[in-house]
């Protein structure tokens, strides 16, 4: 337990604890207690990325805070405790480790790849070296881990998708095709025609049949995700763990005949601004354009999840019953499965008939949190710190 401080009233002869009390009350409400325990010290061993944001871990003997995934030494069980948010950590004496960095990395990019990132979109005909990058005082290695980890693609080959999708844009407004090469930073037309065709599938001159799908990452309190937008909107916002990711990816673009390639549109633009107020507290209901193909009964079984209203949930077979449809309740939870859209798609509301949460993509522990972050917003509350 970290250090309380006593503050003594004298009182006819005796001792006040009335502030110590106090204090103790809050510290022993803030923390996680009961069944948890056991569940988030085992996330805390395997490091398990789906509870990034759920729980904030105060190690008693050294005074600091960690996220799940922290690489640091793991401690005793019994110098463990458990906070649902880094608020409430530091409010009862915690200090935030320095490995894992819980206050920023629970929600942000590292500072020195966003440099890196940020200086490739202000400078998208320049090639980033390692060299520039270390004039920066940015470490090239860091960069690179942090891309091979999150995208599963080098820094460089960023570069290469970030400045094809500026080509393709400018090709599909009509620019010819070497001055796009020229105008990308490409000093040869034969370099230009070969990345391209690499990426995209096709050369520069056929650029009007094709079509792309942008992915981008940002950042949520319950960890980072993947969003991914055509020119018609919204099609994929999925947590960066989420299993068969890459199936998804795959099937994606499958579906929609096209490739994915980094960059971000309005639509990416707007889902991010939306975001942050459906996280603060702010927005209760989303306005964002979908384009998310799927089958009929798909398709149907999605906008039924979109009447859902925020703070509520539904079972799968009310939802079954809006589609007049009472005995496809298992069509319905294959669906819901399906639905690569998360939170503003709302498969997150839908609850087993006898009250039991069940499966969710992004896990079940985030699945709680949001149900339970809509009801504390809906009653006027809110439990982001």
């Amino acid at each position: 337990m970290p250090k309380i401080r006593l503050h003594f009233t004298a009182n006819c002869g005796t001792f006040v604890l009335e502030a110590f009390v106090i204090q103790m009350l809050q510290f022993l409400m803030s923390m996680i207690t009961g069944d948890k325990l056991e569940e988030y010290y085992q996330a805390l061993l395997d490091r398990d990325s789906k509870y990034v944001g759920i729980f904030y871990a105060g190690v008693t003997t050294t005074s600091v805070f960690c996220i799940a995934t922290c690489r640091a030494r793991k401690p005793k069980k019994q110098n463990v405790v458990f906070y649902s948010n880094f608020a409430d950590a530091l409010k009862n004496g915690f200090r935030p480790c320095k490995i894992c960095c819980p206050t920023e990395n629970a929600r942000q990019t590292p500072g020195e790849v966003e440099h890196a990132i940020q200086l490739v979109k202000s400078h998208p005909k320049e090639k980033i070296s390692d060299a520039r990058l270390r004039e920066l005082q940015i470490s090239p290695d860091t960069v690179r881990r942090w891309f091979k980890k999150t995208y599963g693609i080098t820094f460089h080959a960023f570069q290469r998708m970030y400045r094809v999708n500026n080509a393709y844009k400018e090709l599909k407004d009509g620019k010819g095709a070497t001055a796009a090469a020229f105008d990308s930073g490409y000093e040869s037309l034969s370099g230009f025609g070969y990345t391209y065709k690499k990426l995209l599938g096709k050369a520069p001159s056929n650029s009007a049949a094709q079509s792309v799908i942008l992915i981008n990452r940002l950042t949520t309190p319950l960890g980072p995700m993947f969003v991914c937008t055509t020119d018609k909107g919204i099609c994929l916002l999925e947590f960066t763990d989420r299993r068969m990711l890459e199936t998804e990816f795959q099937d994606l673009q499958k579906r929609l005949n096209a490739r994915i390639l980094i960059g971000e549109n309005r639509h990416t633009k707007q889902l991010r601004q939306e975001l942050e107020e459906y996280f603060a507290g702010k927005r209760m209901q989303f306005e964002l354009d979908i384009d998310s193909p799927g089958t009929d009964f798909q398709l149907q079984a999605w906008k039924a999840l979109r009447t859902v209203h925020f703070g509520c949930t539904s079972t799968y077979q009310q939802q079954a019953l809006k589609l007049n449809n009472p005995k496809a309740v298992r069509a319905v939870a294959r669906a819901n499965g399906c639905n690569r859209i998360s939170i503003v798609i709302p498969c997150h509301r839908i609850i087993a008939k006898n009250g039991d949460l069940t499966g969710y993509g992004g896990g079940l522990e985030r699945k709680r949190w949001l149900i339970d972050f809509e009801r504390q917003v809906k009653n006027g509350g809110n439990r982001l710190p």
